[in-house]
């Protein structure tokens, strides 16, 4: 069965901690926090002190995608504030392996994400080296955008790539993830969903959102 992990990133940023304590008592798997700058993506969103904040009122792991220009500056501030798993951008990391490394260093999981126009190529090299690849399946920066459907055929390109290489990475996508995608994405490849929206935006509650999405895949 694949992960599902709520992205607060669609929360109720004044009941943070109520909505992260939400979808951990529905049973999240891990929790996404989407780190925006207003340069690599249009928006602005949180930093290492949301994190934190996050971290003292969860048990989950949390996975911190950071949407911005040299992540490499700020991994050290987000693992301190409580990060498990750092996601950084292929696109806004030109020394990827030096990144990796980094990340490792500081004790915690590797992810790299790639944009919907971004070549799978770009990967290759590194696949063997991270514990996640994220295959954006909407243009990143905002929440709440519509599932790219080309992206499926994409998801199953990067899914044989892991294949071949014998790498042992998660395979996430992210973007219009619901009870009608999640089951596509699924069967192309995808064992680790995230979602905003359709968790967040439930009008049954947080628990019902994760309750319509696991049913989905069944």
């Amino acid at each position: 069965m694949a992960l599902v992990v709520p992205s607060v990133l669609s929360a109720d940023f004044g009941r943070l901690a109520e909505q992260v304590q939400a979808a951990e008592a529905g049973g999240a798997d891990r929790i996404q926090i989407d780190v925006m700058d207003g340069r690599f993506v249009p928006n602005i969103t949180v930093g290492p002190l949301v994190v934190e904040a996050i971290r003292r009122n969860c048990r989950l792991p949390l996975e911190v995608h950071l949407m911005i220009v040299e992540p490499e500056r700020y991994l050290a501030d987000f693992a301190n504030a409580g990060g498990d798993l750092l996601i950084v951008h292929q696109e806004a990391s030109p020394h990827l392996h030096r990144t990796v490394e980094q990340i490792k260093r500081l004790g915690k999981k590797a992810g790299v994400a790639i944009n919907p126009a971004t070549p799978l190529a770009t990967l290759q090299e590194i696949l063997n080296d991270v514990d996640l690849v994220l295959n954006m399946t909407v243009d990143p920066g905002f929440g709440g955008q519509d599932f790219i459907q080309s992206m499926l055929p994409k998801i199953e390109r990067l899914r044989a790539m892991i294949t071949q290489h014998g790498a042992s990475c998660d395979l996430e996508v992210d973007g219009g993830i619901h009870a009608e995608t999640a089951p596509l994405a699924v069967r192309a490849g995808a064992n680790v969903l995230v979602a905003g929206s359709s968790v967040y935006g439930d009008a049954e509650g947080v628990a019902a959102g994760i309750a319509r999405l696991r049913a989905s895949l069944s």
